[in-house]
């Protein structure tokens, strides 16, 4: 480890407060002098230049009119050694520092003498106390009773509630907020640790660089996604899947049944749709009315798909349907047959919808968080709406493959703040398939499994 503290002269890529003084000048003209001014001690750990925390701290800090003097900058040499800095930030008001703490709080930094939580009571059920800690998806840490405890089932867009009779800190969604919980309020004594960029070189996140783009060539990037779900099963780990109906119209229904016969799916997250499609493709042969083998129109094909929840409706469940063997083949047989968790939400838009099919929005949410919960990776192919639910459940260290032959939904499905995602535009008829074939090369979880 080096402790270097940067010169103004000094070649350092850490820009010094001189160095950015002559590099924005708007901030120069606005300099104050200094008993107008105020000012902070922060600092601030992790691989702080790969992955880009530190520059991230610097950009908000100007981008608020505010400046920083670097302090301390000790610089990790080797993968697994984290470098540590200690920075001194100034605003031109009380009101703009705090503003500037919050933000840059939530890139990792802390105050090198951190305060315990604050806390406030909910005063009823379904209400969080006014000024409550608004979470991040990042993995988050709290200091109280002079001792750091790490946060619960990480989600956007929720509180934190504080059990001291366990000492646990759980992020809580607001209509599971109860009268008298404790509630973190203000962001004193709250971590957020960014997520950090992978390190392996083999690693496909490392290899596309958190990129979505047509232009790579998806045959290599097929074989590197399939490589990183063995990986991932080899080492325990949980996947999970959210799909939409494209799945089927495209003819990759039978790569993700294969898939799961396997052992490499462990949840499936769905609507309506993908199993009305499903167990039309299953039981007719056809998917909204078009024969999947080659895209024609079948003879009054319009009619298929609620030929299908007719049928489900008269076994009583997809489950039965199996049990029944009127359901023999397809994703939803597979889910049934082997065990694995589905969870079909409704919308109004449904036909039928299905009796699986859960309705209240409510539910479906808690039934996803069940099944997301130790996820390492999630596989969102086709189904824009589901995947960012899915997203805002899950924590950033997650690894998220998205796949959609339409390029602004993988962007708006990687704005996670996250190294762990991958966004590929394709076809999912073409790309499920390739991965499904060099999975089918390599070991399967489940033969792996029976001969231990």
């Amino acid at each position: 480890m080096v402790r270097k503290r940067p010169e103004p002269s000094s070649p350092s890529k850490v820009p010094s407060r001189q160095k950015q003084r002559q590099t924005h000048p708007k901030r120069q003209q606005r300099r104050r002098p200094l008993h107008t001014r105020h000012s902070e001690e922060i600092e601030v750990s992790g691989h702080l230049v790969d992955s880009m925390i530190l520059t991230r701290i610097f950009d908000s800090i100007m981008d608020m009119d505010g400046e920083f003097d670097v302090l301390e900058f000790e610089i990790g040499r080797k993968k697994d050694e984290i470098s540590k800095a200690r920075l001194r930030v100034t605003a031109k008001s009380e009101e703009a520092l705090e503003e500037m703490l919050d933000v840059i709080y939530r890139e990792g930094a802390l105050p090198v003498r951190p305060s315990n939580i604050r806390l406030a009571r909910a005063p009823k059920n379904c209400v969080m106390p006014d000024g409550f800690y608004s979470t991040t998806n990042n993995r988050t840490r709290v200091y109280h009773r002079d001792a750091w405890i790490d946060v619960e089932n990480m989600m956007m867009d929720k509180c934190i509630i504080v059990r001291d009779a366990d000492m646990r800190a759980l992020c809580t969604p607001i209509r599971d907020v109860r009268r008298g919980d404790m509630i973190i309020v203000g962001d004193e004594g709250v971590r957020v640790i960014p997520p950090e960029r992978p390190r392996e070189a083999h690693n496909v996140f490392e290899f596309m660089g958190s990129s979505s783009s047509s232009e790579r060539p998806t045959q290599h990037i097929a074989k590197r996604v399939a490589d990183d779900i063995h990986k991932t099963k080899r080492a325990g780990g949980k996947i999970v899947v959210v799909g939409g109906p494209a799945i089927v119209h495209t003819g990759a229904a039978g790569a993700l049944s294969e898939m799961i016969r396997a052992g490499y799916i462990d949840g499936v997250l769905a609507g309506n749709a993908l199993a009305v499609h499903d167990i039309e493709n299953a039981t007719l042969g056809t998917s909204l009315g078009m024969n999947v083998h080659d895209a024609t129109l079948a003879h009054k094909g319009h009619r298929n798909h609620m030929d299908a929840v007719n049928a489900v409706f008269k076994s009583g469940s997809i489950s039965d349907m199996v049990r029944q063997k009127k359901l023999t083949r397809g994703i939803m047989y597979e889910c049934v047959r082997s065990g694995t968790p589905f969870v079909l939400a409704g919308s109004i838009r449904d036909d039928g919808p299905l009796p699986d099919v859960i309705t209240d929005v409510v539910e479906a949410q808690r039934r996803y968080k069940k099944v997301l919960q130790g996820a390492d990776m999630v596989i969102m192919i086709s189904t824009m709406l589901h995947s960012i639910a899915t997203g805002n459940m899950i924590p950033a260290d997650v690894k998220v493959v998205v796949v959609d032959i339409n390029q602004p939904t993988v962007t708006k499905l990687m704005d996670r703040g996250t190294w762990q995602a991958l966004g590929i535009v394709s076809d999912v008829g073409a790309f499920i398939p390739m991965v499904a074939g060099y999975l089918k090369k390599k070991k399967s979880p489940k033969s792996a499994g029976a001969a231990r």
